[in-house]
């Protein structure tokens, strides 16, 4: 914008705050995490591991995921549940559980996104491990079901409609012009 001062002050400077700009939340969503530094996979493996409490909501995101051709990997508990809904799943074995388990799936690049709601806070958890090891090889994280849906919902919009860019500029102009017909039409 003309005249701005595009020097941070220092509330912007201390959160590195992003923003995504869509008509739909899922396409802004999408363009928000693209612009963390997250983006969202248009292909490949999701691995999900949720609390007991979270899987009933769990099952639809994964069926969805997997209509639109994601493959999904899950943990023990969450593989049952998944199965049960006739979702194809592949196990990997929890951290404490041995190997073949998540961290070697990152370290072999076989992960795109991960679902993972903790049960626990801080970096000894297993939750803790897997969000240091997702940051470490670049891997999307996602630890709320919130999230999640936004990003299913994301995934799906960006593979049957893509992404538009719009300048801000260009943005307000086209509200501004939306603005006025609506204003005229109301005065007549």
């Amino acid at each position: 914008f003309a005249g701005v001062d595009i020097v941070l002050g220092p509330e912007m400077r201390s959160t590195g705050e992003v923003m995504g700009v869509s008509e739909r939340f899922s396409i802004a969503f999408a363009k928000s995490q693209l612009a963390a530094g997250a983006g969202l996979p248009s292909e490949g493996r999701i691995f999900i591991s949720v609390a007991p409490k979270s899987k009933e909501r769990i099952v639809d995101l994964a069926v969805r995921l997997e209509k639109i051709g994601y493959e999904i990997l899950a943990t023990k508990g969450t593989a049952e549940a998944l199965e049960k809904a006739g979702v194809k799943v592949e196990l990997v074995k929890k951290l404490q559980e041995g190997h073949p388990n998540l961290l070697d799936h990152l370290e072999d690049d076989r992960v795109a996104l991960i679902m993972n709601t903790p049960k626990g806070k801080g970096a000894r958890t297993d939750e803790g491990r897997i969000r240091a090891a997702a940051v470490a090889h670049n891997v999307p994280c996602l630890t709320t079901l919130q999230a999640a849906e936004a990003a299913v919902k994301a995934m799906e919009d960006l593979r049957s409609n893509g992404m538009a860019v719009l300048s801000l500029q260009d943005r307000f102009a086209q509200l501004a012009a939306e603005r006025a017909a609506a204003e005229q039409s109301a005065a007549t």
